[in-house]
C-alpha cells in the first residue's frame, strides 16, 4: 500500500492499535469530547490526561490515523478564541473553555476515551472561534 511517494510501508502497528481502540470506544466522531493523553508536551501545551474536542471531520476521523482536536481547560479565561461551556454539556464536571487558539493533530492512539459531546449551538460557536483564530473571514 503506498502512502506518500517513494514510502510503501503503512504506519507502524496502526490497524493493530485501532482495532483495539475501535472495540473498545468506537471512531472519533466531530464535536465529540475525549480525554486525551497528552503527555509529552512542551512550552504551553497541555500536559498529562485531559478533555479535548474532536474537529475534524467524520471521514477523515475513520481513514486516518490522526485527528484535529482543540485543547479544554478548566481555568476559565475568556479570550475571543475561548468558547465558555457550561456543565452538565458534553459530560464536563465543572465549567470550561474550548481553546481555538490551541489546534493540534494528534495521533488517535492519544484517545483515551469518549466523555461527550457538544450541542450545536456550542459547536456554532467553536466554529467561529476557529475562524478568528485562523483569520478565516
Amino acid at each position: 500500500m503506498r502512502i506518500w511517494p517513494g514510502r510503501t510501508k503503512s504506519f507502524p502497528n496502526f490497524h493493530l492499535r485501532r482495532k483495539k481502540r475501535l472495540l473498545n470506544e468506537g471512531v472519533s466522531r466531530r464535536s465529540e469530547i475525549w480525554l486525551v493523553n497528552w503527555n509529552s508536551a512542551r512550552g504551553c501545551e497541555q500536559v498529562g490526561i485531559r478533555p479535548a474536542l474532536i474537529i475534524q471531520n467524520d471521514i477523515g476521523n475513520e481513514r486516518s490515523p490522526t485527528t484535529i482536536v482543540l485543547a479544554i481547560s478548566g481555568s476559565v479565561k475568556m479570550y475571543p478564541m475561548n468558547v465558555y461551556v457550561e456543565p452538565p454539556e458534553g459530560v464536563l464536571s465543572r465549567p470550561c473553555i474550548v481553546k481555538a487558539s490551541q489546534i493540534l493533530t494528534i495521533s488517535a492512539d492519544r484517545l483515551e476515551k469518549r466523555l461527550g459531546k457538544l450541542g450545536k449551538a456550542t459547536m456554532a460557536k467553536v466554529n467561529e472561534a476557529v475562524r478568528l483564530s485562523l483569520n478565516i473571514p
